[in-house]
C-alpha cells in the first residue's frame, strides 16, 4: 500500500498495522489497526536511523510511543484520511 509516496509494510503488532518512511523528507508513515479503512498518520522529522530502530524493536508500539508519540512539537503528526490512501 502507498500513501502519498511511501509505501507502508504491514508489521508484527498488536497495535499498528503498517509502517513506511520516506528518507528524503524524514517522514513516517504508520497505519494503526482499526477497521479496513483506517487512516495514516504521516510523523515528520523522522530520519532513517530512528525508523531503522522503530521497525527492529521488540515492540514497535512501545518504542513509537515512547521515542515519537511522546514528542509532538519535535515529531508533528499529520493525518491523511483513508480516501487518500491509495491501494
Amino acid at each position: 500500500m502507498e500513501t502519498n509516496h511511501i509505501t507502508l509494510d504491514s508489521i508484527a503488532s498488536s497495535q499498528i498495522e503498517a509502517i513506511g518512511h520516506d528518507p528524503l523528507t524524514n517522514t513516517l508513515a504508520m497505519q494503526f489497526k482499526a477497521k479496513k479503512d483506517a487512516p495514516v498518520y504521516h510523523y515528520a522529522n523522522v530520519d532513517a536511523a530512528m525508523f531503522e530502530a522503530l521497525k527492529t524493536a521488540e515492540s514497535v508500539g512501545k518504542h513509537f510511543a515512547t521515542h515519537i508519540k511522546a514528542f509532538p512539537v519535535k515529531y508533528p503528526c499529520t493525518r491523511i484520511p483513508a480516501p487518500e490512501v491509495e491501494v
